[in-house]
């Protein structure tokens, strides 16, 4: 078995293992080189070193390579919580209707306050949430198929094209597999926009903003997307361009742009709640953790917010450390206190 063979890519693979995502645990194992042993993604123990890492599908793969079972996350037992959420998804996408929550945990015998918890720590959503994403999912893979667009949102399961429109207007992207493969098959336009905070890259595919960055050009964006169509912005972008230039004028103000982001279960949680931070608000890296359901994750919050593509629109400038001060910004304090500044004013 090669890691070619995983379902997902390895790189992916370890973003999850760095983030300890639980909604990982089952889709592979990590084997440890060094120290004969394979663990969970969300194994608590101390991270190996990349070069000392290697996915498996599953256990049995891993102990064909010599490797044994972690005693600390027991990769290989399946607890009652994570029969539970297992048992859960597989109703949810059974269903032709998103089952309520009451539904789901009585199904599963749990409390519908406490299997909430439960699902959402493994999975980095609500149940909920996971119905929306698998329908607009679904969606995608009907709108390939379908010359109809009609036709392509009832065979996804909802309702009627309003509700299509509401739920998947700002959440249809790039597909992981495109993210994971550089950009392939898809065109990035492009442009730099001077700004009150400095020239600003902004890159957009034909589904949303996949790039807005300071001090960047299109060098970084190939090296971001070596295998995408890179080409400058046409007269088409200027109301993407305009709007991102007002978003970093008046970060307060909603700035109504479509985006095509990807990442894990625990980096999507971290940035929906990102967007939740009332403007002029900031929350901590730990209090980050805890709304997503994994309060011990404060560094792999940390890291979630940094691994965000789109600065202002996922406005990760409010978050700040513990003790109150500003913490890091991937392009200077300068520009996070000046965002802040302004949404405070309003």
């Amino acid at each position: 078995m090669t890691q070619q063979d995983l379902l997902i890519a390895p790189d992916l693979a370890w973003q999850a293992v760095q983030a300890r995502d639980r909604s990982y645990d089952g889709r592979f194992v990590t084997g440890v080189l060094t120290t004969g042993i394979y663990c969970r993604p969300s194994c608590a123990a101390r991270h190996p070193k990349r070069d000392n890492v290697r996915f498996f599908t599953n256990g049995a793969e891993a102990r064909e390579a010599g490797l044994r079972p972690c005693k600390r996350c027991k990769p290989d037992d399946v607890s009652r919580d994570e029969a539970a959420v297992a048992q859960a998804v597989a109703l949810i996408e059974g269903a032709e209707e998103a089952p309520k929550l009451d539904a789901i945990a009585a199904d599963v015998d749990y409390s519908p306050t406490h299997f909430l918890r439960v699902f959402r720590r493994a999975m980095g959503v609500t149940p909920a949430a996971y119905a929306r994403r698998l329908r607009a999912e679904r969606a995608e893979r009907a709108l390939d198929s379908e010359e109809r667009v009609t036709d392509a949102i009832y065979q996804a399961g909802y309702s009627g094209p309003g509700r299509f429109y509401a739920e998947t207007g700002k959440r249809l992207g790039m597909t992981p597999s495109a993210w994971r493969r550089g950009g392939e098959g898809v065109t990035i336009r492009w442009a730099i926009a001077e700004t009150s905070l400095g020239d600003m890259l902004v890159a957009a595919t034909e589904r949303g903003v996949c790039r807005l960055s300071f001090e960047e050009n299109e060098a970084a964006l190939r090296t971001r997307f070596p295998n995408a169509d890179i080409v400058p912005a046409d007269d088409a972008m200027a109301d993407i361009i305009a709007s991102a230039v007002a978003a970093v004028d008046d970060p307060a103000r909603p700035h109504g742009l479509s985006l095509d982001v990807q990442g894990t279960a625990f980096q999507e949680a971290v940035w929906r709640e990102l967007t939740s931070i009332p403007p002029g608000e900031t929350r901590t890296y730990a209090e980050i953790a805890a709304a997503v359901g994994q309060p011990k994750a404060v560094r792999a919050a940390g890291s979630a917010n940094g691994a965000n593509n789109v600065a202002v629109l996922i406005p990760c400038h409010r978050v700040i450390r513990s003790d109150g001060s500003l913490g890091g910004y991937a392009y200077g304090l300068k520009r996070k206190e000046a965002l802040l500044e302004r949404e405070r004013r309003g």
